[in-house]
């Protein structure tokens, strides 16, 4: 016989309040970015794998994109080949190169699959070069300032910019219809087959443009955007383009949070209703953020989106 829950059980009372939200998701696509923070952390990576196969029950279309600098770095340490960073991107030479397909396009992107088949669901591992999936080119040398503070110019090697346009959603649709979820990692090629190094905070806002996804969810290391990031009590729990640009004059969006941040806006004011970063240490925090008011991050929506939250929630 089975337990007879009192009328306000906690469990009962958390479905009830959930009910709105997985109605309003149901059918949708998510796109979903994994630093390599948490891939290094096994039971982070299971918690988060266990998530996304209830998310896939409900019927929600999960795309992931994962980046792995730490990983790259530390391998790049181990075969002696030396790491330069320039405004929180890789430069990426020859040597780098072989190192960051055989991080991202290997050893990370399987352990994401590996964890993703011990909660049942069927991940597909794929990059951009998949199925002409993202047509790139090379960046330009462009002037960004250096950890002295001037600015140079700067040719980051084998590294690629993508926007929306540059992205044929094809491969994912036919994954998606055969009930696959698709683990993209951050490479992509020219026109010449020339394979180059993304931005993964870059790729998933311009897939998650291109795909007009209902969401955009960082999980990262952090618990979201922090007036100080020494006080756990100054997370931001919302905000909107407008916010963000009074916290960066007063110097409030620094170091590593301010490409997830640009990434946010621009997905935000581009047809994306609403992006999230998170906590992906915290157990659970994806299911906290998507499924309860309170959530447990911060969310960053466009002025239009703004208005419907405030009116509905």
């Amino acid at each position: 016989m089975g337990a007879n829950f009192p009328a306000d059980s906690p469990l009962i009372e958390s479905l009830k309040s959930a009910m709105p939200y997985i109605r309003l998701y149901r059918g949708s696509t998510f796109v979903l970015k994994i630093g390599g923070g948490i891939i290094a952390d096994k039971e982070a990576l299971d918690g988060f794998a266990r998530q996304v196969a209830l998310l896939d029950q409900l019927s929600i279309h999960c795309v992931l994109v994962h980046g792995g600098g730490p990983q790259a770095t530390k391998m790049q340490e181990r075969l002696g080949v030396a790491s330069q960073v320039i405004a929180g991107r890789r430069v990426t030479d020859d040597d780098t190169l072989d190192i960051v397909k055989m991080v991202y396009g290997g050893t990370l992107n399987l352990d994401v699959l590996s964890a993703l088949r011990r909660s049942g669901v069927h991940g597909v591992g794929i990059s951009g070069i998949d199925g002409g999936l993202i047509h790139t080119v090379r960046r330009a040398p462009i002037s960004v300032p250096h950890a002295d503070g001037e600015e140079r110019e700067t040719d980051f090697g084998h590294v690629g910019d993508v926007t929306a346009e540059q992205i044929d959603a094809k491969l994912l649709s036919t994954l998606a219809n055969a009930d696959f979820v698709p683990v993209i990692a951050s490479l992509a090629a020219d026109t010449d087959g020339n394979i180059l190094n993304v931005n993964a905070d870059t790729l998933a806002c311009e897939l998650a443009i291109a795909l007009q996804a209902k969401k955009m969810v960082f999980l990262t290391e952090a618990p979201g955007l922090m007036r100080d990031i020494k006080d756990p009590l100054s997370l931001v729990p919302f905000a909107d383009p407008a916010d963000i640009e009074a916290m960066k004059k007063d110097g409030g969006i620094q170091g590593g949070m301010l490409p997830k941040i640009k990434a946010c806006v621009r997905a935000a004011t581009n047809g994306v209703k609403r992006t999230h970063i998170i906590n992906g240490l915290t157990p659970d925090s994806l299911l906290t953020e998507l499924f309860t008011a309170e959530g447990c991050g911060t969310m960053i929506v466009g002025e239009r989106e703004k208005v419907e939250y405030q009116e509905h929630g």
